[in-house]
């Protein structure tokens, strides 16, 4: 039983028990002495649990409230998290404060956050020490201009359409989009919006930071229902969808498989291994762009057995990229 199950433990006695020695609850939690002491501090002094010695019961129980003796004020979450857990909602708290631009979800967080903190040391200067050994390395993440992400998370909860000025990368162009938002999807340090644009009639995704302006409409957003959305969105690889979908295989050197064949690259994958340790991984795809990305990291790790088009469309890019180092230098 580790610390945050016992913890759990000494007030769900306490409370159906109404009174609870200290023999008693170290009979019931099998610890010692002194890590008892330990533990009963750390939860009136950090936890602020109304735990209090009753001489009269010689055993610990609940401090009333002064509004209703019959109720008392606290209480622990009603799933309690573990050590490792506390730890991973930490990496999270690391996350928002380095993707919420302005600061609107570490606000709203900040109570759940200072609990979270509480839980992780026997002091300040302990909980502190462990926060710093929490890093989270995130590359090439793309900021988004605060005021845009709070205005587009706000069209999604009124649900109110969005009129934002664009800037297509693929066109190199601006151009003007009235959308109904439908979700918020992050992926790979970057934010998206999928949402109905009305002037393709189409879903579409859009990429935050290439939001160059955008307001509020006064018009109701238009409803996606949710498995339309999947259907449509998520059934391909990686953040670019597509209208069709295309099975893709490749081939891993046994080198490279020790690492895919623990990744998981989507959902539908099939993963083939093979007796010299390489591996064959089957995955369905829409737009090529992401996945060929992802094919080129592995270099000569990999290779596309199929479809067709797949294994050109690399091929050409390997190709072009030894041209460059082949030709002279500037």
């Amino acid at each position: 039983m580790d610390r945050t199950e016992r913890f759990y433990k000494i007030e769900m006695l306490i409370r159906n028990r109404g009174s609870v020695s200290f023999a008693e609850l170290m009979d019931e939690l099998g610890v010692s002495r002194a890590t008892l002491k330990r533990d009963l501090e750390y939860l009136r002094e950090r936890m602020d649990a109304p735990i209090v010695y009753d001489r009269d019961s010689n055993g610990y129980s609940m401090r009333p409230d002064a509004r209703d003796p019959r109720q008392t004020r606290h209480e622990l979450p009603g799933v309690w998290f573990s050590e490792p857990e506390i730890h991973a909602l930490l990496t999270m708290h690391h996350l928002i404060e380095g993707l919420d631009e302005g600061g609107v979800l570490a606000r709203h967080l900040q109570p759940l956050l200072d609990k979270l903190h509480g839980m992780l040391g026997r002091d300040d200067a302990e909980a502190r020490a462990l926060i710093k050994r929490v890093k989270i390395l995130s590359a090439a993440r793309r900021p988004v201009v605060g005021r845009h992400f709070e205005l587009i998370g706000s069209a999604i909860t009124l649900r109110r359409r969005l009129q934002m000025s664009y800037w297509v990368r693929s066109r190199r162009e601006q151009t003007e989009r009235s959308v109904s938002p439908q979700r918020l999807v992050h992926w790979r340090n970057t934010w998206y919006l999928d949402a109905w644009c009305h002037g393709t009639e189409a879903l579409r995704r859009f990429a935050l930071d290439a939001v160059r302006s955008a307001r509020l409409l006064e018009l109701r957003a238009k409803e996606v229902p949710l498995k339309t959305l999947e259907a449509e969105m998520d059934a391909g690889y990686g953040i670019f969808s597509g209208t069709r979908l295309h099975w893709a295989s490749l081939h891993f050197s046994a080198e490279a498989a020790q690492w895919v064949q623990h990744e998981q690259w989507h959902p539908r994958q099939e993963l083939t291994p093979h007796d010299d340790g390489g591996l064959t991984l089957r995955l369905p795809y829409g737009d090529p762009t992401e996945l060929v990305m992802d094919i080129l990291r592995h270099g000569s790790q990999v290779r596309v057995l199929a479809p067709a088009s797949l294994v050109k469309r690399v091929a050409g890019e390997l190709q072009a990229a030894a041209a460059r180092y082949a030709a002279p230098q500037r």
